[in-house]
């Protein structure tokens, strides 16, 4: 990554508001903190009001805002492209989080930009090969459940079975395969992390209550126990 594109991506970070230390952005870009010192270094010498909290980390002040990002026309052509694709998905309310999203995003393409995207627009197609009548609407919801821990019920259906079991979860991550999301999560019932396929949760309820980050590390399940239908 170039220091342009790690520039761009810390100030990106720095806007969350979430506290970062240098050890934890250096992690991440995969350079030495003193190169993470001379980024901020170089964000402070832009006019980027960067500030520091000893021992917790780097933000930026409040009510800083920065002006809209512009897009080139390959980045463009790639969002066009990535709408192609994900509006194949399964999942409704992925694919309209995401139109809505894309949407606003457009939004500050310049004239010219959003001219040519409109022009690709109508040159793409997706085909998908692989049909299969069950669809969902719970995707965006279970999201927001894995990053906020919020326990979930669910009514779930098993394949090749007729029978609906009550489930309480925590969910913990989620990937797709085979255009089919599955949700990764500690089973109350069986008292073990299971696998679910999204498109078989017949109902969800999002709880209000919270469970205890269980530190999940997806690749370590990915190692140790992979996915089977």
């Amino acid at each position: 990554m170039s220091q342009l594109s790690r520039l761009i991506s810390l100030l990106t970070l720095l806007k969350s508001k979430r506290l970062l230390t240098a050890t934890e952005l250096a992690d991440k870009y995969e350079v030495s903190i003193r190169t993470i010192y001379r980024d901020i270094r170089k964000l402070e010498e832009g006019g980027i009001p960067v500030y520091s909290i000893e021992g917790k980390g780097y933000s930026l002040v409040d009510n800083y805002t920065v002006a809209p990002v512009q897009f080139t026309e390959k980045q463009a052509n790639a969002l066009i492209t990535a709408q192609h694709v994900i509006n194949q998905s399964k999942d409704i309310s992925f694919v309209n989080d995401f139109n809505e999203a894309l949407t606003k995003i457009k939004s500050v393409f310049r004239t010219s930009i959003q001219e040519k995207s409109e022009l690709l627009n109508d040159k793409i197609h997706v085909f998908n090969w692989y049909y299969e009548e069950f669809s969902s609407d719970a995707l965006s919801e279970i999201q927001l459940a894995i990053t906020n821990f919020n326990f979930v019920e669910i009514n779930y259906q098993k394949a090749n079975d007729p029978n609906i079991s009550f489930r309480k979860i925590e969910p913990c991550a989620m990937y797709s395969t085979n255009n089919k999301w599955i949700l990764i999560a500690w089973c109350h019932l069986r008292k073990e992390l299971r696998a679910f396929r999204i498109d078989r949760i017949q109902h969800f309820k999002i709880l209000p209550d919270k469970f205890e980050d269980r530190k999940f590390n997806i690749q370590d399940y990915f190692n140790s126990c992979p996915y089977s239908d």
